[in-house]
């Protein structure tokens, strides 16, 4: 099959989720004999025009220039690049920027859309936004030949509002097999002498009532919080809460640094509370840690039971100064580890993928 992946930022990666999706399932789908394209933004540091077999294809994107308009002009130009190819299958990831183009889509090839999380909902959108979103949702459910939910919360949401076409295929993640303690010396923490929290500064994903928590608790143990803190609201955050106990650190992309932290941590909190399977729960489900996480049904389908839960600043503060059972905890840590080797693997998941792909050419 000829296949090509848009709507991230490219590959290798060196942003999120999607990017680690279409790194991951390309080079599969390569090694499998495809020919596989998968669109980067002209800005990727990665120039070379093949990936691990995989053929990469620069597009001009300009949302460092203009903002997130930049967003809808990078898919745009991908899309039409698309069109000059013979394809079989073109994948979206996500379609807040791309759906609004469908009408350009390859004519003779099927669309795929991974829909992500329900974007609509999201705190931080203005009534405005979360219309157009709510929009663009249903463009993409309505001329792609395949929607995928990566959490059954959305492959149900997807039956409820949508006819057409659906299945659910998590994201995946690997186990590491080797943690080097000397990163930690860099974040100025020690082994199992800290909270840590990776994420996106953003509402929704409960960073303040992580902070709230962690401040009302008895203990003065250090949290750590990972992510985009030059946002609007993370100097909010930075500013209103001024502690030494709160350490806020700029995104970090080497997987071997976030690997130790995360598992070296002594309690991972995971606030997200709109979206599907997300990639960095499950990464820290991989690397053995203790789980803290926002109680919705998105995370719970994730973890199950393995997990603590907490749903406002008190919960957290009561999860940090309880007796921990390290027997329990031990439970937890071997439970999701089952769970990543069994069920959230990328070979897994890449073998759905295709056979998704082969049965839509097919049909």
């Amino acid at each position: 099959m000829r296949i090509a992946i848009i709507g991230s930022r490219g590959i290798p990666n060196q942003y999120g989720g999607f990017e680690e999706l279409a790194e991951h399932l390309s080079v599969f789908l390569a090694k499998n004999g495809h020919e596989v394209y998968v669109y980067n933004s002209h800005h990727h540091p990665y120039k070379e025009k093949m990936y691990n077999g995989v053929n990469i294809v620069h597009a001009y994107d300009p949302e460092n220039a203009i903002g997130t308009a930049g967003q809808f002009i990078y898919d745009l130009n991908s899309i039409l690049d698309a069109r000059r190819k013979k394809l079989d299958i073109v994948l979206q990831l996500g379609y807040t920027s791309s759906s609004i183009w469908w009408w350009l889509m390859p004519k003779n090839a099927r669309v795929i859309t991974n829909m992500d999380g329900l974007e609509w909902m999201r705190t931080k959108y203005s009534s405005t936004v979360k219309k157009f979103l709510k929009r663009a949702e249903s463009l993409a459910a309505k001329h792609s030949h395949l929607m995928i939910a990566d959490n059954p919360e959305i492959e149900a949401y997807l039956s409820k509002q949508y006819k057409n076409q659906k299945i659910y295929i998590p994201y995946g993640a690997f186990i590491p097999t080797e943690f080097n303690d000397g990163h930690l010396k860099e974040f100025g923490v020690k082994a199992k002498d800290y909270f840590l929290a990776i994420a996106r500064i953003e509402p929704e994903n409960n960073i303040e009532t992580l902070v709230k928590g962690i401040l009302k608790s008895k203990s003065d143990t250090p949290l750590l919080i990972i992510g985009n803190i030059d946002t609007p609201f993370g100097k909010e955050l930075q500013s209103k809460y001024k502690s030494d106990q709160i350490k806020y650190i700029s995104a970090v992309y080497n997987k071997d640094k976030l690997n130790a932290l995360r598992y070296y941590s002594k309690l991972y909190f995971h606030g997200h509370s709109v979206g599907g399977t997300n990639p960095s729960l499950l990464e820290a489900m991989a690397c053995q840690c203790v789980i803290s996480a926002h109680q919705n049904a998105f995370n719970q389908n994730t973890l199950g039971e393995d997990a603590y839960y907490f749903l406002d600043d008190t919960d957290i503060a009561n999860s940090i100064d309880l007796q921990h059972d390290e027997e329990v905890e031990a439970t937890f840590i071997k439970n999701n580890l089952s769970k990543v080797r069994d069920k959230f693997n990328w070979r897994v998941v890449s073998e759905q993928y295709e056979v998704a792909m082969q049965q839509l050419k097919i049909g």
